[in-house]
């Protein structure tokens, strides 16, 4: 995938002008709006485990705050039989932080687990289901035997469902424990977790890649916007992963803490029911789309720090189409597209949305008025996350629109539109088309870059004309950062490692 040269200058000049001499030691503290629930990389899709998990965690690749993909846990690889088997030469002397060896069999026990039953239960198998089976050549010599060539992999490697665990931990311990108590090869490692409120970590000092400069880092778990910026102000955290937009001014204003921001990946958008209620006609949907005004969105909620997007992707993902054009902000064209739909003056819908951002309740609020103006009654539901993530859209209970917000942390569209679109996948409650199906099927299998852009661009247009949603707006990934802080260099995926982080006392 190529880069924007932007990307990777703002996330250097963001580190320049933090970066100075570093003091080793001392305890960073990182306020995060959601609490993962679990540490098991099989068991999460959340952004809010990717800092923490990642800290603990290794894969056998890694990818750097430039979206350069690294060694991690493997020294080196090959691809082989054009593409259908993936060599790994991994590390000598690694070893969990449990004392237990990592080796070949510890990854083909992790990928076993992954396409296994334990797999089965969380989001993350859909994933990497091109893989096949692993192959342990020799003690540090592991083959990935695929299904079909996946030419995003290595990306999926890098994170979430491919982190490599402890096979002798696990099962001596229980998968339960196991949730609660994590052990990795990460340069951080477990100490303590209360569910709701905080994990502890501390540095490993046996990291493959040297030891952390920070002895203890921190993750506290603060629902309200408020109430983390409070913390941020009176010193009791260090770094705010979720600042609301209206505090960004706060922020620049002050004499100890700044805000760094960078392009990322995540993008928000309503969904749209399309089967049984009033969304099914897709002259309501369209309409829908042409009744919102996403660039005064921005402007007024995000202080500018986003982009309109027309598919649920922003610029720098591969498959993102320049020529597809969003839905232009037409109250009349709306009006025309509901009378012609037979929708009466004063139809009722409602807007669910995950109720612990204040941001976005903030924008659904005037998405509400935007549905006004073209002569709709639209409320709006907020539902506690794991009502919302785990029951209501699952189960394909929403109202006529809901909340779809998406990391897209591959950068590649295959990792939201497969989970998005695809029959049978978590987050499409009510399908989509077996023409759908099939585009997202054959991407996968080619290893034709060429081809794989065009058929995601393709995806991009057909879920556009189905008006399967209403795609709002890529938001920068923007942190706020104590002055104490130093060499903070920020991730646009929000996967914070601080392993070069410091702080002064």
């Amino acid at each position: 995938m190529k880069l924007s040269k932007a990307l990777i200058s703002a996330a250097l000049s963001a580190a320049m002008l933090i970066g100075v001499p570093a003091f080793a030691g001392g305890t960073l503290t990182v306020a995060q709006r959601q609490d993962p629930g679990s540490w098991d990389p099989v068991d999460t899709f959340l952004v809010a485990w990717s800092s923490p998990g990642g800290s603990i965690f290794d894969g056998l690749v890694r990818r750097d705050e430039n979206l350069k993909l690294q060694p991690g846990l493997a020294s080196s690889w090959e691809v082989l039989e054009d593409g259908m088997r993936l060599r790994f030469h991994l590390r000598e002397g690694v070893k969990f932080h449990n004392g237990e060896p990592f080796n070949a069999d510890a990854v083909k026990y992790t990928f076993d687990r992954l396409l296994g039953d334990e797999g089965a239960k969380g989001p993350q198998r859909s994933n990497y289901t091109s893989i096949k089976s692993v192959e342990v050549i020799d003690e540090k010599t592991v083959d990935l035997v695929m299904n079909e060539s996946d030419p995003v992999m290595l990306t999926k490697l890098s994170g979430y469902g491919a982190m490599i665990v402890p096979p002798k931990y696990i099962e001596e311990n229980g998968q339960e424990n196991f949730d609660l108590k994590p052990v990795g090869t990460g340069p951080f490692k477990f100490e303590s977790y209360v569910q709701g409120e905080k994990i502890v970590l501390d540095a490993n000092p046996d990291y493959f890649e040297g030891a952390p400069k920070l002895d203890k880092l921190i993750y506290r778990f603060i629902r309200e916007d408020a109430t983390r910026m409070a913390e941020l102000q009176s010193g009791g955290v260090d770094v705010l992963h979720n600042i609301a937009s209206s505090a960004i001014p706060t922020v620049e204003a002050s004499d100890n803490a700044k805000i760094v921001s960078v392009p990322g990946p995540t993008i928000y958008s309503l969904d749209l029911r399309t089967k049984d209620l009033v969304t099914a006609d897709v002259r309501v949907r369209k309409a829908l789309n042409m009744a919102v005004d996403k660039q005064a969105l921005i402007d007024a909620f995000l202080g500018g720090r986003g982009s309109p997007i027309a598919s649920l992707q922003g610029k720098l993902s591969f498959g993102y189409d320049p020529d597809l054009a969003g839905y232009p902000y037409d109250p009349e064209g709306a009006k025309a597209l509901l009378k012609e739909a037979g929708v009466a003056p004063g139809t009722k819908m409602t807007i669910d949305y995950r109720a612990n951002n204040s941001t976005f309740a903030e924008v659904v609020q005037a998405m509400s008025g935007f549905f006004a103006n073209v002569g709709l009654d639209v409320g709006v539901k907020p539902i506690e996350d794991a009502v919302f993530l785990n029951e209501i859209v699952p189960q394909g209970r929403t109202d006529e629109m809901y909340q779809f917000s998406w990391g897209g942390w591959t950068f590649d569209f295959d990792n939201t539109a497969y989970l998005a679109y695809h029959t049978g996948e978590k987050w499409n409650p009510y399908g989509t088309s077996a023409e759908m199906d099939a585009m997202l099927e054959k991407q996968r299998k080619s290893s034709d870059p060429a081809e794989r852009e065009a058929i995601l661009k393709e995806v991009a247009r057909l879920a556009h004309d189905q008006a399967y949603h209403i795609p709002l707006y890529n938001e920068d990934q923007v942190y706020a950062v104590s002055n104490r802080v130093q060499n903070f260099v920020p991730a646009p995926d929000t996967r914070m490692r601080y392993v070069t982080t410091s702080v002064t006392e």
